[in-house]
Parts: C-alpha cells; sequence; structure tokens
C-alpha cells in the first residue's frame, strides 16, 4: 500500500488508540510513534444496532468497545474539520473499524487514504509497518 510521507496511521481496536506518523518512503514506512489520544466515551448508542440477546449471549456485541471505536472516530474527526490531520491509514480491528465507517465525516472520508481490518495494536512497529507494506 502507498502511504505518503508524513500521513498519520490510527491503529484501533476496541480499548487502545495508538497514533503513529510516517516518516518513511511512499512504499518504505517508517512509524514513529506519537502521543495516543485520551478518549472520553461517552457514546454508547454506538453499536446499538448489533444489541441483540443472541449477539450478548455469544459475546458478540461489547457497547463497551463499539462506543471506544466511536470516540476514535469522533477524535479522528475533529482533527480533520480542523485541519489538523491530512493523510491517515486506519487499521483497526473488523468489528471496530465496521462500527467507525459508520461515523465518519466527510472531511475525514477525504483524508483516508486507505484502511487494513487487522488487530494490530499489540504489534511492534515493524509488524505494523509490514502490514502497511502488503495491504493493497
Amino acid at each position: 500500500m502507498k502511504l505518503p510521507q508524513n500521513a498519520h496511521v490510527a491503529v484501533i481496536d476496541g480499548e487502545t488508540f495508538l497514533l503513529f506518523r510516517n516518516e518513511g518512503a511512499l512504499f518504505e514506512p517508517k512509524l514513529k510513534k506519537e502521543t495516543s489520544p485520551k478518549l472520553d466515551v461517552t457514546n454508547f448508542s454506538a453499536g446499538i444496532k448489533h444489541h441483540d440477546d443472541i449477539g450478548q449471549e455469544l459475546g458478540r456485541t461489547d457497547l463497551e468497545e463499539l462506543g471506544y471505536a466511536t470516540a476514535a472516530t469522533e477524535w479522528l474527526n475533529s482533527k480533520a474539520i480542523a485541519n489538523e490531520l491530512h493523510d491517515v491509514l486506519i487499521i483497526a480491528d473488523p468489528k471496530s473499524l465496521g462500527e467507525m465507517r459508520q461515523h465518519y465525516h466527510s472531511e475525514l472520508e477525504k483524508r483516508v487514504v486507505g484502511e487494513i481490518d487487522k488487530t494490530m495494536t499489540n504489534q511492534p512497529t515493524d509488524k505494523i509497518e509490514q502490514a502497511i507494506v502488503a495491504a493493497e
């Protein structure tokens, strides 16, 4: 995957938000960790359509995790609207990414250069870089 120099990389799951910036070349990302935002999870209507008895019994629905994904999206939206975020790659587990997509502001949509639906929050930086290179 092409990742523009200075693009942000947001690595998210239901409880972690890591933020990086690409200091490498277009096809050779070199990620530098930045300060991760502190999120205030307040949108518990997130994922409410997934909140059914069977989903709860089988552990498919965790409103805390989906609320965290929504809070991460709200943070990204605010940075895009304030023009503090230009190019961003979003890497998130499939459930979080699905929830996030429902909350993208049009300004964020313009700035998303790619998405990778994979859980990478517990991976070292070089593994995240390898996943970016391998993505299409």
